[in-house]
């Protein structure tokens, strides 16, 4: 029996390009990363856009031994519709680093119902991980910044909830101590790092609409209290333009596809524990508006 990534491998893709005309866009609709990826810029999508489509929803199910779940169900039903000459289109949440260099392994589906370029998408895609890690950073340093100058907002180092994040599984910096190295090194206190699809910003992200609704979210997080326990929030530290700005490419869908020719919509992924563990709803619109399911 061939293992998934033999099956990937194997595949011939389509272009990209051949992928995006299945659901009515052009080639200047599509802004490529390399040969068989690509982002699909909003203003695109809603120019060429107009069914309005029927949402099909699969839910949370346990992976059987053969590690058919939710990807693998969804992947299938999709190349099914497609079959049946339907013009489907699947959405499907980005890989986390750290399952997919741990005992879980990658989201792209298996055997014969995978996404493809299927290691692409497993390991950096189009880079929107990374974009958001680097958001949510900014907001760390803006902050820790914040108390080491005159501290106007009076925030309690003690009681700071806002952490810092990393897309990968690094038991070691759960906890941590930061600040240290003497006067100019910070205020040193407690801190630890959350994989970044735990991370409130990949939350924020997957649920908003546009780029002012994303800056209005990131103004309301809170970040911590004041000594006094009332809640400060980001607003505060005037940093959400700078931290959409980082964000700015990675708001558009990713377009790939799969093993049986699906267009397929990969975009955002917020853990299902600790958030509502699913794609953007940017990319189930854009889906919707130019497919049929």
């Amino acid at each position: 029996m061939k293992s998934d990534i033999q099956i990937a491998q194997e595949a011939e893709l389509l272009p990209i390009q051949e992928i995006a005309a299945k659901i009515g866009l052009g080639p200047k609709d599509i802004q490529p990363h390399g040969h068989h990826k690509a982002k699909i810029p909003l203003e695109a999508a809603r120019a060429t856009g107009g069914r309005d489509g029927k949402l099909v929803l699969v839910t949370g199910i346990s992976p059987t031994a053969a590690g058919e779940g939710k990807s693998t169900v969804s992947v299938g039903l999709a190349d099914a519709l497609t079959l049946r000459e339907r013009n489907p289109v699947l959405c499907l949440r980005e890989p986390s680093l750290g399952p997919v260099f741990g005992i879980k392994g990658g989201a792209a589906g298996g055997g014969y119902s995978q996404v493809v370029p299927m290691e692409e998408i497993n390991l950096h895609f189009t880079g929107d991980f990374h974009a958001i890690s680097s958001a949510h950073g900014l907001l760390s340093a803006v902050l820790d910044n914040h108390l080491y100058r005159p501290n106007t907002l009076g925030i309690d180092p003690t009681r700071l909830t806002w952490p810092r994040a990393i897309d990968m599984n690094d038991r070691a910096l759960r906890n941590i101590v930061v600040g240290l190295g003497g006067r100019t090194g910070g205020v040193p206190r407690q801190d630890g790092f959350v994989i970044t699809a735990a991370s409130e910003i990949m939350a924020i992200f997957c649920l908003a609409n546009g780029t002012t609704d994303l800056k209005e979210r990131i103004d309301r997080i809170i970040i911590g209290y004041t000594r006094s326990g009332e809640p400060i929030r980001a607003e505060g530290l005037g940093v959400s333009g700078a931290m959409a700005a980082l964000l700015k490419d990675a708001v558009s869908p990713n377009l790939v596809q799969t093993l049986g020719g699906t267009p397929a919509l990969i975009h955002g992924g917020p853990f299902a524990n600790i958030a509502h563990g699913c794609n953007s709803l940017t990319a189930t619109r854009v889906g919707l508006s130019l497919g049929d399911v």
